[in-house]
C-alpha cells in the first residue's frame, strides 16, 4: 500500500467569482487609463479652449433667446409637416388602391435613401434656380426637414396601424362604422398610443437635423444653435461656444429621450424606422 497522499484537485472558480474578477479587471483598466490621461492632459489648454468664462458669458442671452428658440421652432414646423404627410403616406401604403400604394412606397424609398443634406441643398438653392421660386426661411426648413422625416414617420405609423388587433376593427365594422370612420376613431388613436415612443425618437432626430439649416445663408436673427456656435467659434477662436451650443441641444434632446423611455414603458411601441438614419 502506498504511503503517498494523493493531491487534492484545486477548487474551480464559480461563475459569480469569474464575473466579479472580470469586472474588477475592467474597473482597474479604466482607472489606470483615467489616471494616465489625467497626468498627460494639458488642463490649462483644455480650460482655455473649452471653458473660457469670458467667451461663454458673451454668448448669453442670444444663444437662448435666438439660437435655442429658432432651433425649437425649426424642429416644430418640420415635425408638424412630416407628421401630417406621414399619416397620409401610411394610409396610402395600406390602401387597397394599387396606385396609392405605389406612390407611397416610391416616396418612402426615395426620401429614406436621400441624405437630408441633399434635400436642404435642393430646396434651398436648386428649386429657386430651376423654377424661380423663392421660399421664406420657415417654409424652406419645414419642407427640408418634413419631406425626409415624413418617410420615416410614415413607416412608423404604418407599423403602429398594423399592430392594432384586428378584432378592434371587426368590432367597429360590426357596429356599422364605415372603413374611414373606423380608421379615424378606432385604429389611429390606438396606433398613436403604440407609436408615441418612436415618434419621440423621430423628433429627436429632426432636432439634430435642424443643424443643417446653416446651409441656407441665415441672418443673425435666424441662427440656430449650430450656426450660432460656428459663428462664435470664428469670432472668438474658442471651442467654448460649441460646448454651449451642444449643451443647449442636450436641453432639448435629453428630456425627449427620458419622455420616450417613459412612454415606451407605459405603452410599449414599435421599432422606429428612423433609428438607422
Amino acid at each position: 500500500m502506498t504511503t503517498e497522499t494523493e493531491e487534492r484537485p484545486k477548487p474551480r472558480m464559480g461563475r459569480r467569482q469569474r464575473e466579479r474578477l472580470s469586472r474588477g479587471i475592467q474597473y482597474g483598466v479604466l482607472v489606470v487609463v483615467a489616471v494616465v490621461l489625467a497626468f498627460l492632459a494639458d488642463w490649462g489648454e483644455i480650460g482655455r479652449a473649452f471653458f473660457n468664462l469670458e467667451v461663454g458669458a458673451a454668448q448669453f442671452p442670444d444663444v437662448i433667446t435666438t439660437a435655442l428658440v429658432n432651433t425649437i421652432v425649426y424642429t416644430a414646423v418640420g415635425f408638424a409637416f412630416g407628421l401630417g404627410l406621414g399619416v397620409v403616406l401610411a394610409l396610402m401604403k395600406l390602401s387597397s388602391v394599387g396606385p396609392y400604394r405605389w406612390i407611397a412606397t416610391g416616396y418612402i424609398e426615395l426620401f429614406r435613401g436621400l441624405p437630408a443634406l441633399l434635400v436642404f441643398i435642393a430646396l434651398g438653392f436648386g428649386v429657386p434656380i430651376a423654377f424661380q421660386l423663392r421660399f421664406d426661411i420657415y417654409s424652406t426648413v419645414m419642407l427640408s426637414l418634413g419631406l425626409p422625416g415624413a418617410a420615416y414617420i410614415a413607416e412608423t405609423i404604418r407599423a403602429g396601424i398594423q399592430a392594432v388587433p384586428k378584432g378592434q376593427i371587426e368590432a367597429a365594422r360590426s357596429l356599422g362604422m364605415s372603413s374611414s370612420r373606423t380608421m379615424l376613431t378606432v385604429v389611429l388613436p390606438q396606433a398613436f398610443r403604440i407609436i408615441l415612443p418612436p415618434l419621440t425618437n423621430e423628433l429627436i432626430l429632426l432636432t439634430k437635423d435642424s443643424s443643417l439649416v446653416y446651409l441656407l445663408g441665415l441672418t443673425s436673427q435666424q441662427y440656430e444653435l449650430a450656426k450660432f456656435g460656428r459663428g462664435a467659434l470664428n469670432q472668438y477662436q474658442s471651442l467654448t461656444p460649441i460646448l454651449i451650443a451642444g449643451l443647449c441641444y442636450l436641453i432639448i434632446t435629453v428630456p425627449l429621450s427620458r419622455l420616450s423611455e417613459l412612454l415606451e414603458r407605459k405603452y410599449g411601441g414599435v421599432r422606429s424606422k428612423g433609428a438607422s438614419k
